[in-house]
């Protein structure tokens, strides 16, 4: 009997890394491939940046409670957070789509309103893609190109010793969200005559329906003419895309937990779930805010932008990653964001 490994038993990195591992570059304009948070490929002297996702029904995204226009936007949105992850700027995204015969001509058109906004929004074009049936559900899969001047791309693999740690915007507030939406879902499938209450939760719930990617951040570091060492965006949780950070640039870290950025709403709305406001921050993910380091000497050029929070710094691999609670106990990192697999 053949063998069988799960994908399970792998993870989604675990899966990538499998996959990929004898990858050969046959192109020499290919600067950087399968593993960050994007592909770079040098082109008529800028270079271009390349990120493809998928969305799938029933994993990614749930219709009981995403509006079809939310989805559109989302979908383009959390591809252009992985150029501006790379310090690139987005130009041009394909799409490409499967549905069921469930889906009519209007539901479709209201899911193109939603990528023409983010489109618009973010001065891209959407320059084509695909459609096809699917037996069941829906799938989006976008592919995101962007530029950059060349060599100006940031990796996940280049932090180094005493940098800073930064984060923008605030964490765990997609994740509340979603929770909320969530429980309102269970309650309606078991008494379909409830009306959903949301309680006036409109930050989370933003949040989690309609999310947006940093490109204020970039930006606002190239005008300071500040280059990150290392960055990558937060889509699967904080204390998974630091550790992501400190094993590809084979570098430890300290991170504190009162630096760690909450908004009011996410706060209040965490101890009213009975969640630790924190733990949201570090394992909820789709945050879509930009991880990265700088060194120290940026620290006074960033100091007045309230959208940066100095979250820790990073140390010797040999030091391991590490978060200091508000009660000064010290406690190792652990991935528990989301797992594609799981």
């Amino acid at each position: 009997m053949e063998e069988r490994t799960e994908i399970n038993d792998l993870g989604e990195f675990g899966l990538i890394e499998y996959l990929t591992r004898n990858i050969e570059i046959n192109n020499a304009g290919t600067i950087l491939g399968v593993g960050d948070d994007a592909a770079v490929i040098d082109h008529f002297g800028k270079q271009t940046v390349v990120s493809t996702d998928m969305l799938v029904e029933g994993i990614h995204f749930d219709l009981m409670y995403t509006p079809l226009k939310h989805l559109g936007y989302k979908a383009v949105v959390v591809n252009l957070s992985d150029i501006y992850a790379m310090n690139a700027t987005p130009t041009h995204i394909t799409l490409s789509l499967a549905f069921s015969n469930r889906f009519s001509l209007e539901a479709l058109s209201e899911f193109y309103e939603g990528v023409y906004a983010a489109c618009d929004k973010y001065k891209v074009d959407l320059i084509g893609g695909d459609t096809t049936t699917s037996q069941k559900g829906f799938v989006i899969s976008v592919t995101a190109l962007g530029e950059v001047a060349p060599d100006k791309f940031v990796k996940r693999s280049t932090a180094g010793k005493g940098d800073l740690l930064c984060v923008s915007g605030d964490l765990g507030a997609a994740y509340l969200g979603l929770t909320i939406l969530e429980r309102e879902k269970q309650i309606f499938l078991e008494n379909p005559n409830i009306q959903p209450d949301l309680e006036n939760e409109t930050y989370c719930i933003g949040r989690q329906l309609k999310p947006e990617a940093r490109h204020d951040i970039i930006s606002f570091l190239a005008g300071k003419e500040i280059m990150p060492t290392a960055m990558m965006d937060v889509s699967d949780g904080l204390s998974s895309e630091i550790l992501h950070i400190c094993k590809q640039s084979e570098v430890g870290c300290v991170l504190y937990e009162e630096k760690i950025p909450v908004h009011d709403d996410s706060r209040q709305l965490a101890m009213k779930l009975g969640l630790d406001p924190t733990a949201c921050a570090l394992s909820g993910g789709e945050d879509y805010e930009l991880l990265f380091t700088l060194k120290q000497e940026d620290y006074d050029k960033i100091t007045l932008n309230e959208e940066i929070a100095v979250i820790g710094y990073i140390t010797d691999a040999s030091e391991g990653a590490h978060i200091i609670t508000r009660g000064n106990n010290k406690h190792q990192i652990t991935a528990q964001g989301w797992n594609a697999f799981k």
